[in-house]
């Protein structure tokens, strides 16, 4: 993995508190989501209707019947949401590194965006027909990208929406995570597996197929940032594919047939 050594005379971190360092972290962000999606999907499955007859909304309104109410929860929400990367930049400080380290900057930025264009490109697309398969193979939850009213407020707070998860995701469970796990001595398959299965548990509220689905993209995104060092392409990548669902189910939804 190309990522950068921590400074002459910066202590280098043990395992025992690499390991206290990523339970903390993600205790505290995307494990715990992993914790609540797996309650959910629980939730579902005993629910007396099957998982294709029931909804998973990735962006509901928080104030029905009051925009400007909801607008503001919703960028709270965000910048909530989002935090834990602050914490990760901070926990990579003290360690004498930064977000550089793994990539997270603008020191590439027609490489970065050209690979997360591409990449982009080819997981939309294929995680389109994926989703619509295992939908109507019973296994997921129709998947609802917005519910947000229809005020001027809505295209920018999906786009953003979007912009947080890939952040989010990214920077935590591609860039530190593996980057963690390299310093720990793990072996790089093993630790793309655990960034992996990551990935996919917090995903489990969609259903199977949102689990299975996002396993696969996390071992091309985990095998990129090892191969790349950088997670910014994935940042990329990951914005642009939510933003076009958001947004492109915003529009199309009611409009198309192929779309539930």
């Amino acid at each position: 993995m190309h990522t950068q050594p921590a400074p002459t005379g910066v202590p280098v971190l043990s395992r025992r508190l690499i390991g206290a360092e990523l339970l903390v972290v993600f205790s505290v962000s995307l494990g715990a989501s992993g914790l609540v999606a797996l309650v959910r999907l629980v939730g579902a499955l005993t629910a007396p209707s099957g998982l294709k007859s029931q909804h998973a909304v990735l962006t509901p309104t928080l104030a029905p019947g009051r925009p400007w109410l909801d607008l503001t929860l919703q960028l709270v929400n965000i910048a909530i949401t989002v935090a834990p990367v602050a914490l990760v930049a901070y926990l990579l400080v003290r360690s004498g590194e930064s977000l550089r380290t793994i990539g997270v900057d603008g020191r590439e930025p027609g490489r970065d965006l050209g690979r997360g264009a591409a990449l982009a490109a080819v997981i939309g697309g294929t995680g389109l027909a994926f989703y619509l398969g295992v939908y109507a193979a019973g296994v997921n939850l129709q998947v609802v990208a917005g519910a947000l009213p229809d005020e001027w407020w809505r295209v920018p707070v999906l786009v953003l929406a979007a912009a947080q998860n890939g952040v989010l995701e990214e920077v935590l469970v591609a860039g530190y995570l593996l980057h963690r796990l390299d310093q720990a001595g793990w072996s790089p398959w093993r630790a793309l597996a655990v960034s992996s299965l990551l990935r996919g548990s917090y995903h489990l509220y969609q259903g199977f197929g949102g689990f299975v689905g996002n396993v696969v993209m996390g071992l091309v995104f985990g095998r990129l940032y090892q191969r790349w060092g950088r997670a910014m392409p994935l940042v990329v990548a990951h914005t642009l594919i939510d933003a076009v669902a958001f947004v492109g189910y915003a529009v199309l939804h009611g409009k198309v047939s192929w779309l539930p």
